[in-house]
């Protein structure tokens, strides 16, 4: 005997979620404006988002589960990463491992490109369950945010010994738990000096001079350098900060303190960086230049006002960083071969490209400390100097004074240059001078922001720069991203079907054929995310005569792109996929920097 499913209206009113009245008045609003049911129902407050969804899982005849009364097993979440999680807003529930089946709660349950992301990390059948979208969020944020505290001002704890970072004292505890007990005091005591949530416009320095603040304010930074932050957020809430750190790329809430330490620790921060601590409707730069462990860090401080205050976010420069070599970025060796002799050229100009964040910054000055010679004369313009390389002239932008990397580079052909390195190419002024710089007997590195190395030029055409000059002074495009490497500590080898790995070019012999790949199960050492440190995943386009004919020609990009690749450019995609197969990296981690809608 079939099974006569209801309409999701008729089961709510079954049910008594809903009247038939309501139901009517519903039904009559979806006619006036054609939005769906299940969304008129919640937005009016009818019924809640968790009765509708249990509605409509049985009108599509799919099993339903309250999130808010089930809890996710361990041996289903471990085989999910977050960011898969995120990205597709489902949370795994349960795993059946004699049928290798994973049950998944699904918002949609058509979204076919979550079930082969799923498929693909997991290596299960992949069977979805129907729940409520704000239940997966809040169950996404209670399953993998087992690194977050929550920090309540009357916290008890004790930390001995404080070192100085600057301006007082950090604690040099062991990890973050130390640290988290040091902040918990010091909020108490900052909440026994006054009530400061009658009014924080009262905050005055005296207040952020007090030693509890002090001490907050650095055990945030060294908690950040001993995780390997490259940044931290301090955001404004309706009732709270949140504070958090960005660790190999992605960000991590580490804790949320209460509304009252907002004022005086936004203050200790804008003083600490040198800005104006009254100025609160515009928004400010500054840094912090710290000793720690023996090591320099500098920090780059932003202030930009919002609705709930001050938000702080500070890039944390490991000054030593910059020295690790090319050989340590993750170039494979055919790539940093060809690289090094693009950058031996006596004149001509090398492009890194990529988005924010990718790790240009940090190739260039990589190149610049393999070219480095009493030999060389390397001048520098910078927006700003990020790490100070010795035997180098770094310049750094001054838009007041009137600096600009136009005017610099206009100086720095009167001083006898070999090596220029442009921070960025922004406009045309300065992409022209470059451009002489190059056709005049130099070398010149800059950085672009494009999708692939092909694109650059077609970004400089766009610019206004003349395509002639373009192709004879180009010599080599180098496309990059940032990717997460797999955690030593818990590496451990599955099983997957090479078919799989078809998107990222792979063309296996045999359609059957299994693969042996690398993942990380989660540790202690790697906060439980599977990874720890970064890699570069590179595309590096040489300029042939082919290529810069096509140039000269105004060709499309497609045909630049597939000369390129007759020239023996390896794609962004092809070059992750030799270190998943070399057990570095993982294909998740691969899709999530290079996959961009409409390139690949």
């Amino acid at each position: 005997m079939a099974i006569v499913r209801k309409s999701m209206g008729d089961y709510l009113v079954e049910k008594g979620y809903i009247t038939t009245e309501q139901l009517k008045q519903a039904l009559d609003l979806q006619k006036q404006s054609g939005t769906p049911l299940e969304k008129i129902l919640v937005e009016q407050g009818i019924a809640s988002e968790r009765d509708v969804t249990e509605a409509k899982a049985q009108e599509l005849g799919l099993p339903f589960v309250d999130l808010n009364k089930f809890a996710p097993e361990a041996s289903a979440v471990n085989v999910v990463p977050e960011q898969i999680a995120k990205r597709h807003n489902v949370i795994p529930v349960r795993k059946d491992s004699n049928t290798n089946t994973l049950y998944v709660a699904m918002a949609d349950t058509n979204n076919p490109y979550a079930a082969d992301d799923l498929r693909l990390v997991s290596r299960c059948t992949i069977k979805a369950v129907l729940a409520a979208p704000g239940a997966i969020e809040d169950a996404i944020a209670r399953v993998y945010g087992g690194t977050t505290a929550s920090l309540a001002p009357n916290a008890g704890g004790a930390q001995p010994g404080m070192n100085p970072l600057k301006g007082g004292g950090a604690g040099d505890g062991g990890g973050g738990g130390s640290l988290l007990v040091q902040i918990r005091e010091d909020m108490a005591k900052v909440g026994s000096v006054g009530d400061l949530a009658k009014d924080e416009d009262e905050t005055g320095e005296e207040m952020v001079n007090e030693a509890p603040i002090i001490r907050i304010a650095n055990a945030i930074i060294q908690q950040a350098i001993k995780e390997r932050a490259s940044d931290i957020h301090l955001e404004p809430d309706r009732r709270n900060l949140r504070i958090r750190y960005r660790v190999d790329g992605v960000l991590h809430e580490t804790m949320s303190v209460p509304k009252y330490i907002q004022a005086p620790l936004i203050s200790r921060f804008k003083i600490l960086a040198e800005m104006n601590i009254a100025e609160r409707r515009v928004p400010q730069d500054g840094r912090i230049p710290i000793r720690f462990q023996d090591k320099d860090y500098d920090l780059r401080v932003s202030c930009l006002p919002n609705i709930f205050g001050e938000k702080i976010v500070c890039r944390i420069l490991d000054k030593s960083s910059i020295l690790i070599g090319l050989n340590k970025l993750g170039f494979m060796a055919e790539t940093q071969e060809q690289l090094e002799e693009l950058v031996m050229q006596p004149q001509g100009m090398v492009l890194s490209t990529g988005p924010t964040g990718s790790g240009k910054t940090t190739t260039q000055y990589s190149v610049l400390n393999k070219l480095n010679s009493i030999q060389s004369n390397i001048l520098t313009i910078e927006d700003p100097v990020e790490y100070q390389l010795s035997g180098i002239t770094q310049v750094q932008v001054n838009k007041k004074a009137g600096l600009t990397f136009a005017t610099a580079l206009r100086s720095f052909l009167r001083q006898d240059p070999d090596i220029i390195m442009v921070g960025e190419m922004r406009d045309l002024e300065t992409a022209e001078i470059a451009i002489e710089s190059a056709l005049t007997g130099h070398l010149v590195l800059s950085t672009l922001h494009t999708n692939d190395a092909p694109s650059a030029v077609i970004r400089m055409v766009d610019m206004g720069v003349e395509p002639y000059l373009i192709s004879a002074t180009v010599i080599g495009v180098l496309a990059q991203r940032l990717g997460r490497k797999i955690c030593v500590h818990c590496k451990e080898p599955y099983e997957v079907q090479a078919n799989e790995l078809r998107r990222f070019g792979f063309k296996p012999e045999d359609p059957e054929q299994k693969l042996t790949l690398w993942r990380g199960r989660g540790c202690e050492a790697c906060r439980h995310t599977g990874y720890s440190g970064r890699l570069g995943i590179y595309s590096l386009m040489r300029i042939n005569d082919e290529i810069a004919e096509l140039i000269v020609r105004r060709a499309p990009l497609t045909d630049i792109r597939d000369a390129a690749k007759a020239n023996g450019m390896k794609e962004l995609k092809e070059d992750g996929l030799l270190k998943i197969l070399e057990g570095i990296t993982t294909p998740e981690e691969v899709m999530r920097v290079v996959f961009t809608a409409g390139n690949y």
